[in-house]
């Protein structure tokens, strides 16, 4: 019988994670299918349980339910709790293991774009999930700063609360002069940008957009015209957090070079 697996969020339409597992599948030998289904924050809880009945084995969790999903998991492991936020699901007889595999997706992107955080100063917009599963990843990359800078700063002054070895601000107080910005907002999915001041990028600044898509998205449009030097999309962070993902659902590790989608 095969194994079944997914991805939900809201909006879920443009995922491609399902290429990305077909292809991990195909290459490891894998009997499983892995589909995307649009669920709402409102119908999320029911959602899993159905999935779960009809023989569900295992989810991937986006915007905008990843602490939904952190507060529903019976166990998790110290990625997610260090991240506040669940990404990855794996479903067990009798508990529900909840996992973050998003930031050494994002670690792993940018050290293969040749991207270095080592004695850096990072930006990161935003302080949702996504932005709170890579915070201890990107620390760990011994950073000289990272900021979060978020439109309302008592979110951002939650995060400093938590990780103590950031600063926080809001989107209008936010610093200067960053070498890596990394936009952890779903405002590309609106085609807008963050409300932020241009001057946010240092002379040779890194871009980084979580948001993907089939062309540029809006931010890092926004981000070449104001300076920075080279951007990236989060599709490859995709396909990271993707193989880990499926390493922790089926004990393989796919190969990346390989992978065509």
């Amino acid at each position: 019988m095969t194994d079944l697996y997914a991805v939900m969020g809201d909006p879920i339409e443009h995922s491609r994670s399902p290429k990305i597992h077909a292809a991990f599948a195909k290459q490891t030998q894998q009997d499983m299918s892995y589909e995307k289904i649009h669920v709402p924050l409102d119908q999320f809880k029911s959602a899993i349980k159905k999935f779960r009945t009809a023989g569900g084995m295992g989810l991937n969790i986006t915007l905008p339910l990843k602490t939904a999903a952190f507060e529903l998991c019976d166990k998790l492991t110290s990625r997610a709790l260090q991240a506040g936020a669940v990404n990855t699901i794996i479903f067990h007889s009798n508990y529900l293991l909840g996992d973050n595999t998003d930031g050494i997706g994002l670690v792993n992107d940018l050290k293969h774009k040749d991207v270095t955080l080592k004695n850096k100063r990072i930006l990161i917009i935003g302080a949702s999930g996504a932005a709170r599963g890579v915070i201890q990843p990107i620390l760990d990359e011994s950073p000289d700063v990272l900021h979060i800078a978020n439109r309302t700063k008592r979110k951002a002054d939650i995060l400093y609360e938590q990780f103590q070895n950031i600063t926080a601000s809001s989107l209008s107080d936010c610093p200067e002069n960053f070498d890596v910005v990394i936009n952890a907002t779903s405002t590309s999915l609106q085609n807008t940008v963050p409300e932020i001041k241009k001057t946010i990028f240092e002379k040779n600044a890194c871009a980084y957009d979580m948001v993907y898509g089939d062309k540029q998205t809006s931010f890092q449009r926004w981000a070449i015209e104001n300076g920075a030097k080279k951007t990236f999309d989060g599709f490859g962070m995709l396909v990271e957090q993707a193989a880990e993902s499926f390493f922790l659902w089926r004990g393989v590790r796919p190969s990346l070079d390989v992978l065509q989608v």
